[in-house]
C-alpha cells in the first residue's frame, strides 16, 4: 500500500487472474501453502495479501474485503495475526507460530525476559493484566496499564513490540458499546497471549530447539518464497 499526494493506494491484481484470493477461506489455506505473509506490499516481492487480492475489494464492507477478512481470521484461531512484520500487519500459519514464537522471544517466556532485565517496565505493566484476565480490548489494555492522559507513554509502541515479540496476539475485534449497550464506532482490536489461544503445550513447541535454529529455518522457507531478495531485507521482515 503506497501514499500518493496523500491517497493510499492498494497494489492488487485483477479478479481473474488465477491467483487472485478472494475470501477469507482461501487467505487461510494459502498461508498455511506459505507459511507466514504480511498484508499489505512491501520491499519483497509478491509477499503479502495486498498483491494477491483485487485493489477494488478493499474497505468495501463485502465478503470480498480483505480488510474484513482479518477479523474473521483473527476470530478463527486458524492464523496467527497481529503486527508482526516489521510492525505491520500480517499472518502466520499455526505450522510455523511456535518457529517464530521460539525465534522472537529468543526461547524466553516473559517472566524470565522480565527477570533478566530484557523488557521494559510499560511491557510488564501490559502482560500483568493478562495473568488474570484471557483477553482485552486495546482501549482497556491502556486504561488499565495506566497509558491515559497524563500517565504512562508510547502505548502503541509498547503493545506493537509486545506483537512483535509474540507475547500477545490479536484474538478478534469488537466494537465499543455506548451507555445504552449499543455498539458504535469501528471494530477494536482484542489482545490475548498465544498460550490463552493455542494451549501452552502449542506454544511450547518451539522450545524444542535453539532459537537460532528457529531463526535459521525461518529464513530459508522465506529465502525459497522470495528467491533473489537481499538477505538483510529478508532479516529484517522476520525479526523482531
Amino acid at each position: 500500500m503506497a501514499n500518493e499526494a496523500g491517497e493510499w493506494i492498494i497494489r492488487g491484481i485483477a479478479k481473474s487472474d488465477p491467483r487472485c484470493i478472494r475470501s477469507a477461506q482461501a487467505l487461510i489455506e494459502y498461508v498455511d501453502e506459505v507459511g507466514f505473509l504480511p498484508l499489505f506490499k512491501n520491499a519483497l516481492p509478491d509477499f503479502s495479501v495486498e498483491e494477491r487480492t483485487a485493489a477494488e475489494d478493499w474497505w468495501t464492507g463485502s465478503r470480498h474485503d480483505p480488510w474484513a477478512w482479518r477479523e474473521e481470521i483473527a476470530r478463527s484461531g486458524k492464523l496467527a495475526y497481529g503486527k508482526l512484520f516489521e510492525r505491520k500487519a500480517g499472518f502466520i500459519s499455526l505450522r510455523w507460530l511456535p518457529t517464530f514464537l521460539n525465534y522472537r522471544r529468543n526461547g524466553y517466556d516473559f517472566d524470565a525476559r522480565w527477570e533478566d532485565g530484557l523488557a521494559t517496565y510499560r511491557e510488564k505493566k501490559i502482560m500483568d493484566l493478562f495473568e488474570t484476565r484471557d483477553s482485552l480490548l486495546s482501549n482497556e489494555i491502556k486504561a488499565l496499564a495506566g497509558f491515559q492522559k497524563g500517565g504512562e507513554k508510547n502505548f502503541e509502541g509498547t503493545l506493537t513490540a509486545l506483537g512483535m515479540k509474540t507475547y500477545l496476539t490479536v484474538c478478534d475485534f469488537r466494537r465499543r458499546l455506548n451507555a445504552r449497550g449499543e455498539p458504535y464506532g469501528w471494530s477494536i482490536a482484542v489482545y490475548a497471549k498465544p498460550e490463552t489461544v493455542w494451549g501452552e503445550a502449542f506454544t511450547a513447541k518451539g522450545y524444542e530447539e535453539e532459537p537460532e535454529i528457529s531463526r535459521a529455518r525461518i529464513l530459508e522457507a522465506l529465502s525459497r518464497r522470495c528467491p533473489g531478495a537481499a538477505e538483510k531485507q529478508m532479516l529484517r521482515m522476520i525479526g523482531a
